[in-house]
């Protein structure tokens, strides 16, 4: 069944994902609080309503994927609070891409755990910089963040362990060209449950998929994303934005009652085949193809 996002809020959808944020007008859904909540096993949803941080506890301490806004450590920090952690716990960083939405908050995060930063190769210029060698948005100021040391460079394939977890870092660039996918595996009322959180296969505005010389393979690394998300297992569907994986209409039935609302690998392929329509859509439009 294909999730109705794809059909009646098809308006919205292109809205959120597909205009080239601002940093001086944000989209409010990243900013308005959400919920925190144990979405599995020891995973932990901390973000806002659309910008997705997941905490996952460990007895060694805690591990934080995305950083989000550089306004957003002290609304990620209130959640995992809320929840009887403490921001001091978290051990290790990771992001999901090099953009100011995901990545931004990392330097405030870093200065106050001392957390190791852990990201994947193809982005750690543009994070190390604060943008400013991104392939498409290094002029353009609005997307500029604290630039922010790297720890660890990970690459296609590696794990980031920690407390008897761990986690995989899948390649799946073209949004970025270090856009990571994470997969882990989370125990869950006697059953062993495949979690993969997207890191995004948009394309933006203005992205040229043709001939592009700051970003030469893009449509090839596209493709490969997409051959790479629809190999993945997947139980429990969850992605750097809420809007992904459908988090403001799923958690009320969860917190209804309803423990299974976030298992959804029928959503997830059709997320995926949908997003893949779109780039092939956009690719064919571009002169040159």
């Amino acid at each position: 069944m294909i999730p109705k996002r794809f059909v009646a809020a098809a308006p919205l959808f292109a809205a959120l994902f597909f205009l080239a944020p601002a940093q001086a007008a944000p989209n409010p859904a990243w900013t308005r609080p959400f919920p925190p909540f144990r979405i599995a096993g020891n995973l932990y949803y901390v973000g806002s309503e659309d910008l997705a941080s997941y905490l996952i506890v460990t007895p060694k301490g805690d591990i934080l994927l995305n950083s989000n806004l550089e306004s957003s450590p002290p609304l990620i920090r209130k959640s995992i609070e809320a929840l009887g952690f403490h921001f001091s716990d978290i051990k290790i960083l990771l992001i999901s891409h090099g953009h100011y939405d995901h990545c931004a908050g990392s330097a405030e995060i870093l200065r106050e755990t001392h957390a190791r930063y852990e990201v994947m190769a193809p982005d750690i210029s543009v994070v190390e910089s604060g943008g400013r060698t991104d392939f498409h948005y290094a002029n353009d100021k609005s997307m500029r963040f604290p630039p922010t040391h790297v720890d660890r460079i990970l690459h296609d394939g590696d794990t980031v362990s920690l407390g008897g977890t761990v986690l995989t870092a899948y390649l799946t660039a073209g949004h970025t060209k270090g856009t990571t996918t994470w997969t882990l595996d989370e125990p869950e009322a006697g059953r062993m449950l495949h979690v993969v959180i997207v890191g995004s296969p948009n394309v933006n505005p203005g992205y040229k998929l043709v001939h592009n010389p700051t970003y030469p393979r893009i449509a090839a690394d596209y493709r490969h994303q997409f051959e790479v998300l629809k190999s993945l297992p997947c139980d429990i569907f969850l992605g750097a934005h809420g809007g992904y994986f459908d988090l403001a209409e799923k958690y009320p039935r969860f917190k209804a009652g309803d423990r299974d609302a976030f298992i959804d690998p029928s959503g997830y392929k059709a997320y995926v085949a949908d997003r893949e329509q779109a780039f092939e859509t956009e690719l064919k439009k571009q002169p040159g193809k």
